[in-house]
């Protein structure tokens, strides 16, 4: 019998949604159920810095948690280095405290209060030394990717016709064009998130199970059985075939 992988999407600073994806996992699979977790823990929700905390301290405890990098999770990182950073894959006119990322929701969960209208110099002296230097270490040290048999999980896709050993980190973490319309068969089934659904969908060379959570829709995890699989809700597990 093939052991399950459970899955999380993006959580966008949403403890509470968290809290529930992760009760359903252990109710279906039991406190040491193997969860990936495909990044973009920050932003836009109002408690990044509890999503950060409760992954943190799984881990601690020896959880078999693993935690990919989102493209959200590097913006929070790269604006607290000493000389931030905004992602040069940004729209024009996108910034990291701009209201579309979210990135002045993770600083206020840290207690740091900015608007749009203040300079990042002055918020970034605060942010620097609001945010502990262990959640920063923790998000630098995050895995693009995690392999299994079946599945490739990564944050947001991956370039069609390139090794997965050979993606490159931008398309890992950014990556819609040329991913999105692919259907033919990649070499493993693509699990991702990064383009925001309504509820897990099955394209049959992938499935993105980014269901919203930053835009407050509900967290649903997903687990992985060979070549099958189910969304997990309060009433149990549910087929997640390809095209539904």
């Amino acid at each position: 019998m093939t052991k399950p992988i459970y899955a999380i999407g993006d959580i966008h600073g949403q403890t509470e949604q968290l809290e529930r994806a992760l009760e359903l996992i252990e109710r279906d699979g039991g406190a040491e159920a193997e969860i990936v977790f495909v990044g973009d823990y920050v932003d836009r929700g109002p408690d990044s810095r509890g999503v950060i905390d409760r992954l943190m301290q799984g881990q601690a405890d020896g959880r078999n948690w693993t935690c990919l990098k989102g493209n959200h999770d590097r913006m929070f990182s790269w604006f607290l280095e000493e000389f931030p950073r905004e992602d040069p894959h940004l729209p024009v006119a996108l910034y990291y405290l701009q209201e579309r990322i979210g990135g002045a929701e993770t600083l206020a969960s840290y207690g740091i209060s900015c608007a749009p209208e203040d300079r990042t110099s002055v918020v970034h002296e605060a942010a620097r030394a609001a945010v502990p230097q262990q959640h920063l270490s923790w998000v630098d040290s995050l895995p693009l990717f995690h392999q299994t048999g079946a599945q490739f999980f990564v944050h947001a896709g991956i370039r069609p016709g390139v090794p997965l050993m050979d993606q490159a980190e931008q398309d890992m973490l950014w990556i819609r064009q040329g991913f999105l319309e692919h259907t033919e068969a990649h070499p493993h089934l693509i699990v991702h998130g990064h383009t925001a659904e309504k509820h897990p969908v099955h394209y049959g060379n992938r499935v993105d199970i980014d269901c919203g959570a930053g835009y407050g829709r509900t967290l649903v995890p997903v687990v992985f059985e060979g070549d099958r699989a189910w969304c997990l809700t309060s009433g149990g597990r549910q087929h997640l075939a390809p095209g539904s």
